[in-house]
Parts: structure tokens; sequence; C-alpha cells
């Protein structure tokens, strides 16, 4: 991917304030379409710009965050059903669009597994059914529960409804005791015109929606009324195995009685390809959506080895259909201010329709990408740049808000560039674009109701402190109400007792409703040590890295020392970091080498700093996934005043649950913080890395004083001169395997 490149010095701060306005828009767009069955954008816009985060963050894995929508699956499930558990969770797909990235994906698998290039790896390939996920739990051959996939871990119970498909056996022969079939439901392109047409109290947008609607009825008599087919692609949890392959497996479901896609199997990225070609070919006539086609492993042995990113099987892929174009004129440029302050541009549209979508509404990203410039200075489009009144091309390529990618110079009118505020539009405070960063920010801190509100939104959201009863519409109200305010967290928390019945009193509310409201925040008083992190809202801080942080410092108050102590080393690295820039700059105006190890060196010794806070710093950015951007903004929340002031105050709120154990009882790493460093000759370090967490280890990638085990090939350096400094011990490669493989 273009995108995947060594950032020079400030692209990850240039690139933060994007990461995080596509985050923001993602996740509503998941909301909207998983929950609501109601998209904003076409599956082509919303994987352009799940594709664009995931490029940033794959260049730039400090700028990944928790709330990434590309490590999340869906979204969370409704209320309005009994939720359900899944017992193993139910993984989305890495998504690619072009061959290239497909050839990529099988050498990533290569040298994941140590395989030579000549060595057999056979793939399956199968239509990508554009539909609603479902899994079906089957006991001693009887269907007992059917689920949505929801957000991954929890789906809603819509057993009643499935019973009504007729693609979906009730009863199997032969299968093993224990059987969750996954699948997809979905409905013809013929059934779909036919519910539009009868006059149904909502006009569908399309069939996946209109499939996801009609399953997810309250009244399973509705849903018998609707032409439901389901597909089966996978399983979850089995008693016993299916196959010993991929397609194995699949055939064995279709023997049971279940529709399958019959993947094809394929031994060459060639031979793939052509597979999806001839797909695409064929699409139109297939009867129904789909919108590109899924490769995975066919050996199941090998899928195990390769196991699971956060949200994705390292042993899968989503090779998408190209995404779809559309002309219209830009009528207007909106600012929006988020909660770190970020002024997101966004463009109000002429409604087009893409892809069968209506749209209104595109990100422009930034200023420079308004300018016609990319984060390096470097034209994009050319040079052209973007103005109101404009005639732009809106791209689709996923389910969120798409982005304008073209501009028709022959039919501008306008003969003014668009000027970027240098003034938030919320609070009137300057907005400052800092040296290396692409996005202004608003610097009114919580005076910016824009910022207090969206953080606000955010501590509320679904996987965060998911208050029921106090979503963004009511914290938005509450924070403008004059006499029951609620402008930071620990407001939330005193609201109860503020109230003195003048809640229950207003329109809209009433005895009941406000008693619920009270009920479900003082239900949130216990809080995972995880989500409250997340719920901060710290800059860079998503669920993955909310989650990293509460495993590795177990309770609060570890966490909360942690970063206090390592908050004058972030400072320390900061400045090391802003005097490396301008030694870089002034060497390159006078024609030298810069001298950057000496100047950082002598920034770091310029004052000895507090006993602890270099081995605090060396430990937090040591977590796998924790960068120096992300441990940096840590600090920057926690040395605040207003920020640690606002913090401090909600703990006195609040108990806080430690985070859970990860580790596997029967593993002699269980616990642990593994470094791997040197070269592994039998199985390749991601595999060991993916293996040891696999086994309840944390993976550091440096070593220091919380160290455990060092396991260290041919050519280990300085972390083996370390360990053995620290007293820790290291094992080598044949050691290693016998925990491995244990």
């Amino acid at each position: 991917m273009a995108a995947r490149h060594d950032a020079s010095p400030g692209a990850a701060p240039d690139l933060a304030a994007e990461a995080a306005d596509l985050r923001a828009r993602l996740a509503e767009a998941n909301l909207a379409y998983h929950t609501d069955d109601a998209p904003l954008m076409t599956d082509a816009d919303y994987d352009a710009l799940k594709r664009r985060l995931a490029e940033i963050e794959a260049a730039h894995p400090e700028l990944a965050t928790d709330d990434s929508p590309t490590r999340q699956v869906g979204a969370a499930p409704s209320e309005k059903f009994a939720k359900v558990r899944h017992a193993q969770r139910m993984m989305s797909l890495e998504n690619a669009f072009s061959a290239a990235e497909v050839a990529e994906f099988v050498a990533r698998i290569r040298s994941f597994l140590n395989l030579p290039a000549d060595a057999a790896l056979a793939m399956t390939a199968e239509p990508k059914i554009d539909g609603l996920s479902l899994s079906l739990r089957y006991e001693s051959g009887r269907l007992v529960q059917a689920a949505t996939r929801g957000d991954g871990t929890t789906g809603e119970n819509v057993t009643a409804n499935a019973l009504t498909i007729a693609d979906i056996p009730q009863r199997l022969e032969g299968a093993p005791d224990l059987l969750e079939v996954r699948g997809e439901v979905y409905m013809s392109h013929e059934a779909f015109a036919a519910l539009n047409a009868e006059g149904a109290e909502r006009i569908f947008a399309n069939p996946r929606n209109a499939a996801a609607g009609s399953l997810r009825q309250l009244d399973p008599t509705i849903t018998a009324r609707r032409p439901l087919r389901f597909f089966a692609y996978g399983w979850g949890e089995l008693s016993a195995p299916l196959a010993d392959t991929q397609s194995g497996a699949i055939a064995r479901l279709e023997a049971l009685g279940f529709q399958t896609t019959r993947p094809r199997l394929c031994r060459t990225v060639e031979e793939l390809i052509g597979y999806w070609a001839e797909t695409g070919q064929a699409r139109a006539t297939l009867g129904h959506d789909i919108d590109g086609v899924v490769y995975k492993v066919d050996d199941l042995a090998l899928q195990r080895r390769l196991g699971f990113r956060a949200t994705t099987p390292r042993w899968a892929l989503a090779h998408k259909f190209p995404a779809e174009l559309a002309w219209t004129r830009l009528e207007g440029i909106d600012i929006q201010v988020g909660r770190t302050g970020a002024l997101s541009p966004v463009a109000r549209l002429a409604p087009v329709t893409v892809g069968g979508v209506v749209v209104s509404n595109a990100t422009l990203h930034n200023e420079d990408y308004i300018a016609g410039r990319d984060s390096r200075g470097q034209p994009i489009r050319d040079g052209r740049d973007i103005r109101v009144g404009d005639w732009v091309q809106v791209y689709r390529a996923g389910d969120v808000i798409p982005k304008v990618a073209d501009v028709d110079l022959s039919r501008r009118t306008n003969p003014a560039p668009y000027v970027f505020p240098e003034t938030c539009p919320d609070c009137g405070s300057v907005a400052i674009r800092e040296p290396g960063d692409s996005v202004r920010r608003c610097t009114g801190g919580l005076v910016c109701p824009a910022q207090a509100i969206e953080k606000l939104r955010h501590f509320v959201s679904r996987a965060a402190f998911d208050i029921e009863g106090l979503g963004a519409k009511q914290v938005e109200a509450f924070y403008a109400d004059p006499e029951l305010p609620i402008r930071e967290p620990a407001d939330i928390f005193t609201l109860s007792d503020r109230n003195e019945g003048r809640l229950q009193a207003r329109e809209g509310w009433g005895p009941r409703s406000a008693e619920n409201l009270f009920r479900a925040i003082e239900d949130r008083r216990n809080i995972p040590l995880a989500r409250l992190i997340f719920s901060l809202g710290i800059r860079h801080v998503g669920e993955v890295a909310a989650a990293t942080l509460a495993r590795h410092y177990g309770t609060w108050a570890a966490f909360r020392d942690a970063v206090d102590a390592a908050a004058p080393a972030a400072a320390r690295h900061r400045a090391a970091e802003e005097a490396v820039a301008a030694e870089r700059s002034a060497a390159a105006s006078e024609g030298r080498r810069a001298a950057v190890t000496s100047v950082r060196n002598a920034v770091w010794a310029a004052e000895p700093l507090p006993d602890g806070a270099r081995a605090a710093w060396d430990e937090l950015t040591g977590i796998e996934g924790i960068g120096a951007v992300l441990a940096e903004a840590l600090a920057a929340s926690f040395t605040q005043p207003a920020e640690r002031g606002a913090i401090d105050r909600l703990l006195a709120h609040l108990t806080v649950e430690p985070a859970a154990p990860i580790a596997a009882a029967d593993s002699a790493i269980a616990g642990l913080t593994l470094v791997f460093t040197g070269t592994l000759e039998r199985m390749t370090r991601a595999e060991a890395k993916a293996r040891a967490e696999a086994l309840g280890a944390k993976v550091a990638g440096s070593v220091s004083a919380r160290t455990d085990l060092l396991v260290a090939g041919p050519g280990a350096g300085s972390k083996a001169a370390k360990a053995a400094e620290l007293g820790i011990r290291v094992i080598d490669e044949d050691e290693w395997l016998a925990i491995a493989q244990a």
C-alpha cells in the first residue's frame, strides 16, 4: 500500500488528527449500519475510510487506538433484544482492493509460517455475501439459539426469528454434539423489490438492510412473512472437528443441510485473482448482493498457527470490488470540533445517490487536503484545491461518510480559494497548527463547549461507561441546562443528589424515566479498568490501547502512578525530539550530516530526572502497541491541571475493577512479560509473539525491570546485555519452543 512508508519526523502528529476524524466518522457509521439498519453511506465509502485509517495505523502503530474501527467488529447489540455472549468471538475480515494487496497477503502468510515461495499453500475462494452475520448454536442436533454478531463479543438473541427462515435447519443428523454454524442472512434482489413495492412501514435502502431489519423484528411473524435466505460460511464453538480443511468443513456443513457458497480451491495468487475477476463479471446475474470475494487458508492446522489479530484472522482476506463514484456540487464546508480540539472540515453536498445510498456529506480530512496537498506538502489531485461551489467527485468505498476524491475545474465558478478558519467556530479561541501537524486545534480546552460536549459524549459511549438513557442528545441537553448541568464526567454521578425532583417534572421525562436514569448511573459506579481508561478520551488512547494498558498495570492505582512517574521523562522525550528536528533542519540547510544521537543524548543528560522516571517511561513505551506518541498523550493529560482535576473528581465517585487475568491457568508463562530478540530460526517473530499472547503472556518491545523472560535467538545484542545486567532469565529458541508447544 502506498501509505505504508517510514514516517519522516513529524509525520505521526501530522496524521493523528486525520486518524481521529476517521475514527469518529467510522464509529457513527458502524452504529447506523449494524444497530439501526440505516446506513449513512455505501459499503464502498466505509471501506475507503476504514482502509485509509488502517494505512495510517499500519505506518504509525503508535496512532492506533482501542476505539479504532479497524480493531472493532460490528457495533453494540440493540437494547431491544436479549444479549448473547458468543462462546468464540465473531471476527471481521481484513480488506484488500487490489491484486498487489492480495499478493502481499499471501506473502505475509508465507513469511509468518516461514514457508518458502515454492511450498504448497492451498486457499479457498468464495463470494462475499452482503448480508447480516448470524451464529446458530446446535446442541445434540437441535437448534437452541441464534444470535447476531453485534460487537463480535455480544450479539442479539434472534432465535424465534431465525426459526422462520427456511434455509436454517432446525435439526441436524450426524452433527457434532455441539456445533455453532456461522453464516449470512440475506435477501434476494427479487424479494427486496417486492418488499419495497408492497408498501411496508419503511423503505429500505438496499437488500442488506432489508434483511437486517427483517431479522431484527420484535414480532417473529413479520420475519416469517419476509423471504430471508441463509448461507453458511464457517463455524464457531465445536465439540468435534468438522474436517481437516476449510473446504472439507464447508462440504460437511452442506451435507448437514446448509446452503453454502461452495468455495473453489486455489493454489496461486493468479488463481485467486482469476476467481475474483470471474465472480465480478457474474455479479449481476447472481440474484443477490455480493461485495467481493473471501480468501481463506485451506489447511485448518495452518489457520490455528496463524491465529488472530485484535478483530481479524490472519488467515483470511476479503478482496472487495471497486468503489463507486459520483459527481455533485459542493454547497458548503462545515467545521466540526472534536473532543481533542481538532477542527475537521466536512463537505456539505447536493444530495447524490452513490451505489444505492443518498450521500449529502463527505469528509475533507484537513486544510491540506482542501488545498490540494498531502501531509508532506506534495500535490494531490495534481494540486487542484477544493472550493465552495465546485463540482466534486464523491468516492465510496465503505459504509460510512464518503470522501471528496476530485474536482472538475472546467465547471468552477468561485474565484476565491477556501480559507481555513484560524479561530474555533464554537468558542472563538485561537486554533493553532503545531509544526508537523496537519490538523488545526482549538486552544480553548474545556472552555470550548464543542470539546467539552464531545468528551462527555465519548464518556457515555457504548465502549466507555454506556449509561442507558444518557446518550449524545441527552448529554448536550444537560450540558446547556442551567439547573442540572453536566459539564464534566463527575457531574453525572452527582446528578441524583442535585436533582431535587426537577427532572421528573420536565417534558419528556417523568418519575419512571428519571428513576431509570439514576439507577443506570448507579450501576456504572463500578467500572472495569479498561473501560475507565478508554472513557477519559485521551488522545490516541482507544479501546485496544486501554485494554493493553489495563492488562499490563492491573489496577487504576498502578496505572496512575506509572503515568505520573513517567511524566517527567515524557517531557524530556518531547524536548529531545524537538531538538533533533531542529538539528536535522539546521544540518540540511548547512549541508552537513545531522548529529541526531549526540543531540538527543545531550537533552536527556541535561539535568537529572526524578528517581524512577526513566524506568517508568521505558516500561510504558516498551509495552507492545504503546509508543512514545501515546505515552506523551497520557502524561500530558495527567499533568494538565484542569484535566487531572476532572479525572480525580471522577475517581472519587467510582470503584474501579482490576483487569481480569488474561492467562491460561496451565501455561508456564501465564502472566509473565516476555521480550523477543535476535533471530528465531524455526518460528517467525510474529508467530512467536502471537503464541506467547495466546498462552497468557505479555509481550514487550524492550527490556525493563518488569521483564520476566528474554527469548534470545542468534544475533541478540543490547537487549541480551541489558537482561544480563538486570538479572533477567534468558532462554534460547529450543527452550522457547518447548514452552510454546507444551
